[in-house]
């Protein structure tokens, strides 16, 4: 016997010139740019990650999904690296408390790369308490 399985509607944006990507995956809408690059001082690139928490659920592990044009080499965020470091996608854990509808700001991701790194796609899932 086959189980309902309720469909799940994905809206994705994307502006490249100024390195907005948006994503809604679940019960989070996440959005990511790239803020600063290394040619203002730095040797890596330090993306801002945000995400809006639409649910009725709180949760305390989330995982970020983060891809790029490029491989990339993490660096450092606020959370911990569970595989991806030298590829197009990195896997994150953070873990923040958030209740349903809270904001999360993951604050910087440092990734180095070759010139012209972009964002393609960003999501966050979480596991509800």
């Amino acid at each position: 016997m086959n189980t309902y399985k309720k469909p799940v509607a994905e809206k994705i944006s994307f502006t490249y010139e100024n390195q907005v990507v948006t994503a809604s995956d679940g019960c989070y809408t996440a959005t990511a740019y790239i803020h600063q690059k290394p040619e203002t001082g730095r040797g890596d690139y330090r993306i801002q990650v945000n995400g809006v928490h639409s649910a009725t659920h709180s949760c305390d592990h989330q995982t970020l999904h983060i891809s790029f044009n490029m491989p990339v080499q993490y660096s450092s965020s606020q959370g911990t690296l569970v595989s991806g470091d030298g590829t197009t996608t990195l896997n994150i854990d953070y873990s923040y408390h958030n209740n349903g509808n809270d904001n999360i700001g993951l604050g910087d991701l440092c990734v180095i790369a070759d010139a012209g790194l972009a964002v393609t796609s960003v999501s966050i899932t979480d596991i509800p308490n």
